[in-house]
């Protein structure tokens, strides 16, 4: 009877930690390039009182054994990079990558992180960043008197200055993708960085094989559904219920045993 207990209490971490995942889906609904996730498990070991197949006669076999699982615990919690919905801004820096690939910036202390975030700021220097301040790689510099910001479909940036109707190019984007985009490190702040799952960083500019078009003056929102969230939410909060039920269930079987004379 022990291991019933043992066993629901493993449930109850695990829809826990399923909860804990949903609850930052939620949260996050309104974040711009934030990718859901989903906490994935698996069962622990099994203690094996009849192996199956154990000779049970002569010239016979069983077909299943005796095989007591001891709970589940969480495996792993997978970032899904499925594309957001577009929100239209009409901003000139607002910038949606329509595909695979990530914009790189340099945070301060000069490591490069990367993000689906496409809401990008011109800083006191001109130089686009940013929420957090994390400058934009390879750099792109807006000057002063620019009176019009293009940036087409395969990163170009050009400015139309002063009096000058011929736009003039200050600037190429880049876009970087990975190997496996689920292994990145999630450090907050919509950024991201490499890990030995994710592979290395493979650059390119937008449209090259393997990397999404930028779109300019709108951003990619979450792909949160929340309907899906809640129907989730739902499901974890019935399993968790379940699984005390059944550590209840077992303390009065254990009382019914020790009241036994």
């Amino acid at each position: 009877m022990i291991k019933s207990l043992n066993t629901a209490a493993t449930g109850m971490k695990a829809q826990q930690t399923n909860m804990d995942v949903i609850a930052n889906n939620i949260a996050n609904t309104s974040t711009a390039g934030f990718k859901k996730s989903r906490a994935e498990f698996e069962d622990l070991m099994y203690q094996t009182e009849k192996e199956p197949g154990s000779i049970s006669g002569a010239n016979s076999v069983t077909p299943t054994g005796v095989q007591i699982g001891l709970g589940v615990k969480t495996s792993s919690v997978h970032k899904d990079f499925a594309q957001g919905s577009t929100k239209i801004t009409k901003n000139a820096f607002d910038m949606e990558i329509q595909g695979a690939g990530f914009f790189p910036v340099q945070m301060p202390n000069g490591q490069i992180a990367y993000t689906r975030d496409g809401a990008f700021k011109k800083g006191p220097d001109g130089r686009l960043m940013d929420k957090s301040g994390n400058v934009l790689q390879p750099e792109i510099t807006i000057p002063p008197d620019a009176a019009g910001v293009d940036i087409s479909q395969d990163g170009t940036v050009a400015v139309i200055t002063g009096l000058n109707t011929t736009p003039q190019q200050v600037g190429q984007l880049n876009l970087v993708n990975f190997v496996n985009p689920a292994g990145l490190r999630n450090i907050g702040r919509n950024l991201f960085l490499p890990s030995n799952a994710s592979g290395l960083p493979q650059q390119g500019n937008p449209g090259d094989a393997g990397l999404g078009y930028i779109a300019q003056g709108q951003l990619e929102l979450s792909n949160v559904n929340i309907v899906d969230e809640m129907v989730n939410m739902i499901s974890a909060q019935r399993a968790y219920e379940t699984n005390s039920k059944v550590i209840q269930a077992s303390d009065q079987m254990l009382q019914q045993i020790n009241s036994m004379r």
